[in-house]
C-alpha cells in the first residue's frame, strides 16, 4: 500500500512562540491519532518563515512540553472516545 497524502490529517497543532517547536496530533486514514513532535519553525533574516527537523530540545522546549502535554492528552482522549 502506497502512502496517500490525502489521507493524512492534522487534527490539532500547538506551537511554542519562544522556540518555534511545534507539536501536533495527526491521523492517517482511519488509524489512531498520534502525537508528532516537530518541526521547528523560525523567521529568516528576510522575514520569511522556515522550518527544520526538531532535533534536540532545550530546557525551554521541555518546560513548554510539560505545560502543554496535559492539554494534548485531553485532546487525544477526545479523539479516541469519539471513535467508539
Amino acid at each position: 500500500m502506497a502512502y496517500d497524502a490525502s489521507k493524512n490529517q492534522v487534527l490539532d497543532t500547538w506551537e511554542n512562540e519562544e522556540t518555534g517547536l511545534q507539536i501536533s496530533i495527526n491521523r492517517y486514514g482511519d488509524g489512531e491519532p498520534k502525537l508528532q513532535i516537530g518541526p521547528r519553525t523560525y523567521t529568516k533574516k528576510d522575514g520569511s518563515k522556515g522550518s527544520t527537523k526538531t532535533g534536540r530540545l532545550s530546557i525551554a522546549d521541555v518546560l513548554w512540553l510539560e505545560e502543554t502535554i496535559v492539554e494534548v492528552r485531553e485532546k487525544m482522549n477526545e479523539y479516541f472516545l469519539g471513535e467508539s
